[in-house]
């Protein structure tokens, strides 16, 4: 049912040929395992989009679809999950990777007040960049590891119920 459903909103392998954008990749845009659904394919869309969901840059998304790309993953599974770490996420998430951080390195927790300036970026990162970097980069591996531990064993437990389904249908 799951794979039903994301299938539904992957773009043909003919609209992705015909896309003028997407044309710059040649034909390596239209490796199969970044639009098909599998185990691999998704479980490893998971590590690469939440991993780089965890990344503090703009353009997190090119991020994901060059790893998508280098390691043929599912394309758009890897870039949709950046969306994670969203503008209304992002201020608590990466607060949270800040005290990771912090805890990893052993320092006090600075009291901040973001704002979203160059001031502030001058000023304020460059007293917490260490720890905030470090905690991102602890849970994008976190994450990322988990995320697809979890894809590949929800995966099996849906294959092993579909086959036990299909059993069950062939005994009656």
């Amino acid at each position: 049912m799951p794979k039903r459903l994301i299938k539904k909103y992957i773009p043909s392998q003919q609209a992705i040929k015909d896309n003028k954008y997407l044309s710059i990749f040649g034909r390596h845009i239209l490796a199969p395992n970044l639009w098909h659904l599998n185990k691999r394919s998704v479980s490893g869309a998971f590590t690469i989009g939440l991993f780089c969901a965890f990344i503090p840059v703009p353009f997190q998304m090119l991020l994901a679809a060059g790893g998508a790309l280098i390691s043929k993953v599912n394309l758009p599974v890897s870039t949709a999950l950046v969306w994670i770490t969203n503008p209304l996420t992002m201020p608590p998430i990466f607060y949270f990777a800040y005290s990771v951080g912090t805890w990893v390195l052993d320092t006090p927790v600075s009291d901040i007040e973001f704002s979203l300036s160059i001031e502030w970026l001058r000023n304020e990162l460059a007293v917490i960049w260490q720890p905030f970097l470090l905690g991102c980069l602890i849970c994008g591996v976190v994450a990322a590891f988990i995320g697809n531990v979890l894809v590949r064993v929800i995966w099996r437990i849906i294959v092993v119920q579909s086959w036990q389904k299909r059993k069950g249908n062939r005994l009656t």
